[in-house]
């Protein structure tokens, strides 16, 4: 490794670190370096003409830009899981018990307590499943349940009152009708179909318009793209949203809208088989988003993600994530051989709190 290359791998990491813009006299007194303050100093300020450093307006000190980010995650950074992660991540999956939801969730969930970060589970969109079957389940008085399962084993269900009078038998005959016909329906077209279904349906769905409005909503969210996201009051606690309220506002729309999400993990550069995105929009510079695929049972595109500020850690979460996405795709084969994350399981004193684009321009040899 160069000298400016090291110099640049220790401002993106004194910046993670600290958030506080970094002076060739902070990396002589705390890295050593063994060259003077001013050799120091040249080499930030080719770093800089390079653009791979950003000065800041209240301060001498430098901090990485998009393509200094860019460049360390491609170049520079080491990967090393620690044995608390490793251990928290075995914790979950020891127990064979679980649904495929449940160690999703709880994969999460590690994620954000590990990186004090959000993290996100994209399933398959909407246009790439179909409807395998609706179901209606009486729950006592007037109340009921519509349970839909699509051929991918995604389950979503909607729970509404019945009007008085309705008979649970009618309703059950046109829910069947509904099912029969819809069954085999890519999941996006199901809002179209239902509605192009209803002259049809009216003989069956005499006084039964609640019914008929609730599987029709039920179907519009159910047709919207799959998104499962965690943490989101830790990604909003990062000063870099937490003192600008434009931000926040910006980051808000797009935590909640998963076709923006969709589209930064999708837009993201593939890098030793994890995805990378720094940076997504106007308004969201300091957004960046690491992605890994995993292969889950009759998912073939679920994707693994980590949201956070452009001055995230990106050598552990990037460690962090490879192994538990190695993991869970271990357990989810079922395998017979022992797993690495089981092999290497430590056994600790204390349990843990279980809260391309193409690379820039190498710099230049000194």
């Amino acid at each position: 490794m160069t000298r400016r290359d090291r110099i640049l791998k220790l401002i993106v990491e004194h910046f993670v670190k600290t958030g506080a813009p970094v002076g060739s006299k902070t990396l002589l007194e705390t890295y050593g370096l063994g060259c003077s303050s001013a050799t120091i100093r040249n080499e930030m300020n080719a770093l800089e003409n390079e653009g791979f450093l950003e000065k800041t307006h209240t301060s001498s000190g430098r901090v990485p830009s998009k393509e200094g980010y860019k460049y360390y995650v491609d170049h520079l950074r080491d990967e090393a899981v620690d044995e608390r992660a490793k251990y928290a991540i075995a914790q979950i999956l020891d127990e064979r018990t679980k649904s495929v939801q449940e160690v999703i969730k709880e994969s999460c969930e590690i994620l954000n307590d590990l990186t004090g970060l959000a993290s996100a589970v994209l399933g398959p969109r909407s246009d790439e499943e179909k409807l395998h079957s609706v179901q209606i389940i009486p729950l006592g008085g007037n109340t009921a349940t519509c349970v839909f399962v699509t051929d991918k084993g995604y389950v979503e269900n909607k729970t509404f009152v019945l009007e008085e009078g309705l008979g649970m038998d009618s309703i059950a005959k046109s829910i069947a009708i509904i099912s029969e016909r819809l069954k085999g329906t890519p999941v996006s077209q199901l809002p179209e179909k239902m509605e192009a279904m209803r002259p049809i349906l009216t003989d069956y769905m005499v006084g039964q318009d609640v019914v008929y409005r609730a599987l029709l909503s039920a179907f519009v969210q159910f047709a919207r793209d799959r998104m499962a996201l965690y943490g989101k009051s830790e990604l909003l606690s990062q000063p870099e949203f937490a003192n600008d309220a434009a931000k926040t506002r910006a980051l808000l729309d797009f935590l909640e809208d998963p076709n923006a999400v969709r589209s930064a993990v999708e837009d993201s550069v593939e890098k030793d088989g994890l995805y990378v995105h720094i940076g997504t929009e106007e308004g969201l510079e300091d957004i960046a988003v690491i992605s890994s695929q995993v292969n889950l049972p009759g998912e073939a595109s679920t994707s693994l993600s980590v949201l956070g500020p452009s001055r995230m850690d990106y050598a552990r979460v990037a460690a962090l994530l490879r192994y538990l996405s190695a993991a869970l795709d271990e357990y989810f084969k079922g395998g017979s051989q022992q797993p690495e994350w089981k092999k290497e399981k430590p056994a600790p004193k204390t349990a843990p709190n279980p809260k391309k684009q193409s690379s820039p321009k190498k710099a230049k040899k000194s």
